[in-house]
């Protein structure tokens, strides 16, 4: 399987975290996918509206606040990823809970330092 990951919460927006790691992740040569409510394409990657059907995502990276997450729960665990990158700001203990319950890991950091840093 390959190590795509899934931006959830992508943004258009040049100044939005979501869209920098889009960025990041693509010169790093990672596959990406990505979702968020506008439509648009960052660095050649087209940003889908919820729910698009997606196999094989190995990496969840989270840019959706606690308050919104719940619309993604249902998604999230039926597409099974390895693991979910809760980014600051994004940590919520009842979607925590759901993806334990499921043994998909759980990682609390921010992906731009992590790919960074070489610890993606």
């Amino acid at each position: 399987m390959e190590n795509r990951t899934l931006v959830i919460g992508a943004s258009p927006n040049p100044d939005r975290f979501s869209n920098r790691a889009i960025h990041a992740l693509v010169s790093r040569y990672f596959p990406v996918e990505a979702i968020g409510l506008r439509e648009g394409v960052v660095n050649g990657v087209t940003i889908q509206k919820p729910f698009p059907v997606l196999k094989d995502i190995h990496t969840v990276t989270l840019y959706v606040g606690p308050r919104n997450q719940p619309f993604y729960y249902d998604y999230i665990l039926q597409l099974a990823p390895e693991r979910v990158i809760f980014n600051p700001g994004t940590e919520n203990p009842e979607l925590e809970h759901l993806l334990e319950e499921k043994g998909i890991g759980i990682v609390f950091d921010c992906t731009l330092i992590m790919l960074s840093s070489g610890t993606y």
